[in-house]
């Protein structure tokens, strides 16, 4: 039992380490680095993820099971600031993983039912217009998360966008 919980505390190293590893060094982060980071050994990393696309892959999948929970628990104002913060804190990885398998803004497609969830408690709340659809927060929310993507997002370029979005909502 201790071995199963050693090496779920050492994926959750390891996959914190990339992330931070990645938005520091950019793509050019090695599995080095991120072993060093986690205190692991490399071999460590590879047992866990055995290419470099892999921990890629894995860090974006830890991002939208995030998502996923704030989306249970958020209104739809928290949940577009935390998937912009979410954008901006996996832009490098995004970067690395280039046309890979997976990016932020097809993870969100697969929110839909959640994003809707909020939507319609918003509506309730007065918080967003009556004839506001899910299809046009989803592509919000999309294009809001590849501007967040972007070099030259700036903490308020952020601000005064997404303000300008959900002014436009409500």
């Amino acid at each position: 039992m201790g071995l199963r919980a050693d090496a779920a505390r050492n994926r959750a190293a390891i996959l914190s380490s990339a992330s931070e590893a990645f938005a520091e060094h950019g793509p050019k982060a090695t599995t080095e680095q991120v072993a060093q980071q986690a205190g692991v050994a490399v071999g460590t990393v590879f047992r866990h993820f055995p290419t470099k696309d892999d921990l890629l892959v894995a860090i974006m999948k830890e991002s939208l099971e995030r998502l996923t929970t704030l989306a249970d628990e958020s209104t739809l104002a928290d949940f577009f600031d935390a998937v912009v913060d979410e954008a901006v804190r996996t832009r490098m990885v995004v970067t690395a993983l280039g046309d890979s398998r997976l990016d932020i803004g097809d993870a969100l497609r697969g929110l839909t039912d959640s994003v809707a969830r909020l939507l319609d408690q918003a509506k309730a709340a007065g918080a967003a217009r009556p004839t506001a659809q899910v299809d046009e927060v989803m592509a919000l929310l999309t294009a809001a998360t590849y501007a967040a993507q972007q070099a030259s997002w700036t903490p308020d370029l952020r601000q005064r966008t997404l303000a300008v979005i959900l002014r436009g909502l409500s």
